[in-house]
């Protein structure tokens, strides 16, 4: 998009959406394209590509051509293109098709494109094993704190590299080491070479392999014309036509965005569509910031949140109590589907070492069946991630834009690992969706030129919000001696702050980005925003002021108003009117149903339909284990608007 088009303070900013091909119209005979024959044809090019880039992939993926891709220089010491297929070409590595094979020059850039990209990620992991193997720990289960200075040091960026990544390379090696008895030369004896996936690219084409353009008539559709091959082998150039696709934008699509050449993909006999676009946005700012949202991340209350406001003293206060998102239904959902999963994948290995992958075997039938199964399962676990994923962020979002912050100071997790917890608790870790919250967050937040940075995680819940002083961790408010987690007290007697570990986390998650603000930088691989590391004397300054007690006189003036002990359950909130004077019938309560002898099992219990209050007992998703839904068991606290906002968001909802 040209600077031209950008008003002040806005930039250009890339995103995808997916999409889905449902028909197409073959331009030289004018026939319809069925789905079917559309997926098929694309499945043809996309075999021809990944043949293509597999065979050229296989001959570079050694070390020596690895690093002259990496050096980005040609043996004449020019600079290599950033697309990676003309970075290939310059290097003279082509790609051929099989004999008797026809294909144009687009569709081997494509094949270069995905080689290249997947030997230009090799180089990464490349020093990263040799850091690993360079300093091998004596025992690889545990390394020392020397160890660790030394891997660190070893590994290029290691000293703001998440230990969970060392670890993970430390034990591919060791597997290595078991099996051949000795340590890997590098990381290409230790991973095989990579497989390409099955999509095209068309990224890396033109207009003569591939056009997009919006219709005039309606904006909200656009038309993709592409060459697709007639025949799995096409041996002449007339084996290719040209076939021309509509494809319906999504709604968050805005209508001035410019249309990039998507990626297709067959998935299931359909052929899916990421299409890439263009559009303006505001500016996002990593500094000057006086109002933040604090996030802290949790285990059954999923994310809890704040707003902190900055004076002009320096002096930083609360804006209200916070919120939290409670997911524990949802969660369980997942558990259940996992403990589905791992039992699944026990049968299909048991019939596997029965069958020994013999098709005329007895079991293979219903070794068939059990994969099929396993694909279901895991395409439904995916799903409720990011629909848990997008919930999660978008609620996020808003408690932002509710509060008028401009940034979110996000608790850095990325070392968490499930570990000495116990087995439940361990799992559950494991299972969180952080990263894909983390990555929704960042979307929908720069859509409003809201800034999200990620602050190190260390004493966050140890140390008083308001005093800095070393909490004490209490099982409940009215159990103040017994030792637990979940309640936090202050000692100071000058402060006496008490109140849920996870509500002042976001308070110093929030004060500590908005005091280390001026240390914000921006990642060179990933382009986020973090603060890497704390400053002790800009800490000291991290405290949040409390607010004053109120001395007006609440002494009472007039009787109390009467409020029912019993409220309507949330889906009757319309009273019935009165009975009527002859014989006719009454109509029911608000929305309930007619047909059903009493409300769904989720409306029985003390809750609404955004929010929960205070449960008398301990919190039982048992809902969510029966399948009861997923909005009825993800329960969060709603924003305190202001005022009503009136943005020009088309990233969408899920409320």
């Amino acid at each position: 998009m040209s600077r031209k088009l950008l008003a002040q303070e806005e930039t250009s900013r890339t995103v995808s959406t997916r999409a889905l091909l449902r028909a197409g119209l073959d331009e030289k005979t004018g026939n319809v394209v069925s789905p079917g024959m559309l997926a098929e044809r694309v499945g043809w090019c996309t075999d021809l590509v990944s043949g293509m880039a597999m065979n050229l992939l296989s001959k570079h993926f050694n070390s020596r051509d690895v690093n002259i891709l990496s050096s980005g220089e040609d043996a004449e010491g020019r600079k290599l293109p950033s697309n990676a297929w003309m970075a290939l070409r310059r290097l003279c590595w082509s790609a051929a098709p099989p004999q008797g094979v026809r294909v144009n020059d687009r569709i081997v850039r494509m094949a270069q494109e995905h080689a290249g990209r997947a030997l230009r990620s090799a180089m990464w992991r490349a020093d990263l094993t040799s850091g690993v193997l360079a300093t091998w720990p004596v025992n690889p289960t545990k390394r020392t704190a020397a160890e660790w200075e030394q891997v660190r040091a070893a590994v290029p960026s290691g000293q703001y590299l998440p230990s969970t990544i060392i670890r993970a390379r430390t034990r591919h090696v060791a597997k290595f080491l078991t099996a051949h008895g000795r340590l890997p030369v590098d990381v290409f004896e230790v991973e095989g070479t990579p497989r390409i996936p099955r999509m095209l690219l068309l990224s890396a084409c033109d207009r003569q392999q591939a056009t997009i353009e919006r219709l005039e008539t309606d904006p909200a559709r656009a038309l993709l014309r592409l060459q697709l091959p007639t025949r799995p082998d096409p041996a002449a150039y007339g084996d290719w036509t040209w076939v021309a696709c509509p494809i319906t934008l999504p709604p968050t699509v805005p209508a001035q965005a410019v249309l990039h050449l998507p990626t297709l993909r067959t998935v299931d006999g359909k052929v899916r569509v990421d299409v890439a676009y263009t559009h303006a946005v505001p500016m996002v700012q990593s500094t000057g910031h006086t109002r933040a949202l604090g996030v802290d991340w949790g285990l059954t209350t999923l994310l809890s949140a704040g707003a902190l406001r900055l004076h002009d003293n320096g002096r930083m206060t609360a804006i209200g109590v916070g919120g939290q998102f409670r997911a524990a239904g949802v969660l369980a959902k997942q558990h259940r589907l996992r403990r589905l999963s791992e039992r699944l994948h026990t049968k299909s290995d048991q019939y596997e070492q029965l069958t020994g992958n013999h098709n005329d075997h007895p079991l293979a039938p219903k070794l068939s069946v059990l994969r099929t199964e396993i694909r279901h399962v895991s395409q439904r676990r995916s799903n409720l991630n990011d629909a848990l994923a997008q919930a999660a962020a978008r609620w996020a979002v808003d408690q932002a834009i509710a509060a008028g912050a401009s940034v979110i100071y996000l608790e850095d997790l990325r070392s968490l690992e499930g570990s000495g917890m116990g087995r439940t608790h361990n799992t559950r870790l494991s299972q969180q969706v952080r990263g894909r919250i983390a990555d929704r967050m960042r979307h929908l937040a720069g859509e409003q030129g809201i800034a999200v940075v990620t602050v190190p995680a260390r004493n966050t819940s140890k140390l008083c919000p308001h005093c800095l002083t070393p909490l004490r961790h209490r099982k409940a408010p009215d159990r103040p001696t017994v030792t637990g987690w979940k309640w936090a007290i202050c000692p100071n007697s000058d402060c006496g702050w008490q109140g849920d570990r996870d509500l002042g986390a976001w308070r110093r998650i929030a004060a500590r980005g908005l005091t280390h603000q001026a240390k914000t930088l921006t990642d060179r691989t990933s382009g986020q925003l973090m603060i890497r590391r704390v400053v002790d004397e800009l800490e000291a300054k991290a405290v949040v002021t409390r607010p004053q007690t109120s001395r007006n006189d609440r002494s009472k003036t007039g009787p109390t108003r009467h409020r029912s002990t019993r409220p309507a359950p949330r889906r009757r909130r319309t009273p019935s009117p009165a009975l009527p004077r002859g014989r006719a019938g009454q109509r029911p309560e608000g929305h309930a149903h007619t047909d059903r002898p009493q409300l769904p099992r989720a409306a029985h219990r003390n809750q609404r339909v955004h929010a929960i209050s205070t449960p008398t007992n301990r919190h039982q998703p048992r809902g969510a284990a029966l399948g009861a839904g997923f909005h009825l068991h993800a329960h969060a606290s709603p924003p305190r608007w202001e005022t009503t906002p009136e943005t020009n968001s088309n990233s969408g909802s899920l409320s």
